[in-house]
């Protein structure tokens, strides 16, 4: 209960057009009840007394009440699905922007199918919940009240008979309620995984070709597809047991309605008409009570979907603005470490007592083996993630006491793996300065060596580069990305391996564009191939998550350390090539 309150609480803004549309399911369902009255009234005066007027008023009440039923209906089922196809909308964009506050930390423990899952397939079950079986709850529920309130009035007698099967109703309803509930958390989890594999094969469909494993891929999503039958059929086998045991105990019930009425008119307590609309209002019970065991049921799995999705949105968010935080001013490019301590968990120290100091336009390489920490730093800079112990401050600012907006906006990142939107080559520089001219584009694109070869697409910048970019090759795209950077103009720079995966050639246009882009900046250089940062102003050599080394190219060479000892190994590979 607490769950749907939550849930209607996105329904307040609405609430209006809410009442309207209740005010419309009120006159549709006192439509239903007035017929069971007609049935008496042709029994008792029509075939009883022969009241041929009373037949013709009858007739045209029938088409009257049907007329008026119908735009009631029509006007309850519109409101009704407007409102709930609002707040559907309201809380799938609360996942949405809470999924852009979370921490990187968060996409890091959770699958991107998973994350997907959230906003497609829970919120859908939601829809369920909000739309359609709210309509046929609240439609149900006043069918349910009116008819008992015309069967009181009829004979509270034959009423209280019919009582007596409501406790084992509500018990039943009670107990298969909560397994259906249980269960529908397993069958939206089991949906995630699905969605999740679903989309890891699509992502990955270059290697799974490459490889030969489609029939490995096929295997693993069958199995997956099973487990996810296998729990909506236990969920099937739930409803399908509870239906008929409601229908059963109302069956009972109904049995000695009409035991106990038969008796009542031919003693004379009642007329045959009372107890014809008494059986009918009956029946208006009985059809209520089965129908709303299969709305509580769907309700029951949808909450189960509910949970799911608070449970995103109840998420504490790992990387918080102070209360107090303050935008930063415009940066001149001074940064330090100050004994800064990291660990993406409390068995796995990854930056251990940093401290180093960069001027303002300094070009810093940082250099190590696989993990030694290089593309941590990387992210702790721009607050990816906050450091465990120790600092970082930019112009004599902590970084933690600034606004996250403000911080990010002056930091600017060049990363290995290029990520472009499915979007035109000019939307895709542009998203580094969206307020950027159509001339600042193109001047950012002649500098990163980009617009050469974008004259050359088919339609220029108006051309779509596809999923990721996958239309150009990678140096077209690192060079996109490039551009990017330059429009979003930031003083400090970060480049993570910027050109590791890409050819010779591709790599010497690239860091031309890298190297004009570094120009007055604050340039932090994440360096694989250490060839490309002997010109570097500093170089720093990471170990196991410590600062082990710091100098130029010519001082770290003299020094015959561990970056000489790296330096000399890549030599050695590359003439051997």
């Amino acid at each position: 209960m607490n769950l749907y309150l939550r849930l209607l609480k996105y329904v307040q803004p609405y609430l209006p057009r809410l009442l309207l549309a209740v005010l419309c399911t009120c006159l549709a369902s006192g439509c239903n009840l007035y017929l069971p009255w007609i049935i008496k009234d042709v029994v008792d005066k029509v075939l009883v007394q022969k009241d041929v007027q009373m037949l013709y008023i009858i007739a045209a009440s029938i088409v009257v009440v049907f007329i008026i039923r119908g735009l009631f209906f029509y006007g309850q089922t519109y409101l009704m699905s407007w409102v709930g196809q609002r707040v559907v909308i309201d809380i799938r964009g609360a996942i949405f922007r809470k999924l852009q506050r979370l921490s990187m930390s968060f996409y890091d423990k959770n699958k991107t199918g998973t994350i997907m899952s959230y906003v497609t397939n829970d919120v859908a079950a939601l829809q369920v919940a909000m739309v359609d079986k709210a309509v046929e709850l609240v439609t149900e529920g006043l069918v349910l009240v009116g008819s008992i309130a015309a069967m009181l009035w009829l004979d509270w007698k034959l009423t209280l008979f019919t009582f007596c099967t409501f406790p084992v109703v509500l018990w039943f309803m009670d107990f298969f309620g909560k397994k259906i509930r249980r269960n529908g958390g397993h069958i939206q989890a089991c949906t995630a995984e699905l969605t999740s594999v679903l989309q890891e094969v699509v992502a990955s469909a270059r290697v799974v070709k490459s490889f030969v494993r489609e029939e490995h891929e096929i295997k693993r999503f069958d199995a997956q597809n099973m487990t996810n039958f296998y729990a909506n059929m236990k969920n099937i086998k739930l409803n399908a047991l509870l239906t008929p045991t409601v229908e059963f105990v109302a069956a009972v019930g109904v049995t000695v309605v009409m035991w106990y009425g038969g008796m009542s008119v031919i003693n004379g307590t009642i007329t045959a008409g009372s107890l014809v609309a008494f059986l009918v209002y009956a029946v208006n019970i009985a059809n209520p009570i089965k129908r709303l065991t299969k709305v509580v049921a769907s309700i029951q799995q949808a909450l189960a979907a509910g949970e799911r999705v608070f449970g995103i949105l109840d998420l504490e968010e790992a990387i918080k603005e102070l209360p107090e935080a303050k935008s930063l001013p415009a940066v001149q490019g001074h940064v330090e470490f100050r004994h800064v301590d990291f660990a993406y968990n409390k068995e796995e120290q990854v930056i251990e007592d940093l401290s180093f100091k960069v001027e303002r336009g300094q070009i810093v390489a940082i250099v190590g083996p696989s993990g030694a920490g290089k593309s941590t730093i990387a992210s702790l800079l721009p607050r990816f993630y906050d450091v465990t112990g120790g600092s970082i401050v930019i112009d004599g600012v902590d970084i933690r006491n600034v606004t996250l907006n403000s911080l990010r906006e002056q930091v600017g990142i060049v990363p290995q793996e290029t990520l472009l939107f499915n979007g035109s080559v000019y939307d895709n520089i542009l998203y580094g300065r969206l307020d950027a001219t159509r001339e600042e584009v193109e001047a950012a694109a002649k500098a990163a060596n980009a617009h050469d070869f974008i004259m050359e697409l088919p339609e220029g910048y108006e051309t779509m580069l596809g999923d990721r970019g996958v239309n150009i090759s990678g140096g077209q795209r690192q060079r996109i990305s490039i551009a990017r950077a330059i429009l979003k103009n930031p003083q400090i720079l970060i480049l993570d391996e910027a050109t590791s995966a890409l050819d010779t050639e591709s790599e010497r246009i690239v860091q031309e564009a890298l190297d004009r882009l570094m120009v007055g900046r604050t340039a932090f250089v994440i360096a694989h191939r250490l060839s490309t940062i002997k010109n570097a102003d500093r170089i720093l050599v990471m170990d196991k998550g410590r600062l082990v080394e710091d100098g130029n190219h010519e001082e770290l060479m003299a020094q015959d350390g561990l970056y000489a000892h790296l330096y000399r190994i890549q030599y050695r590979s590359k003439e051997a090539k």
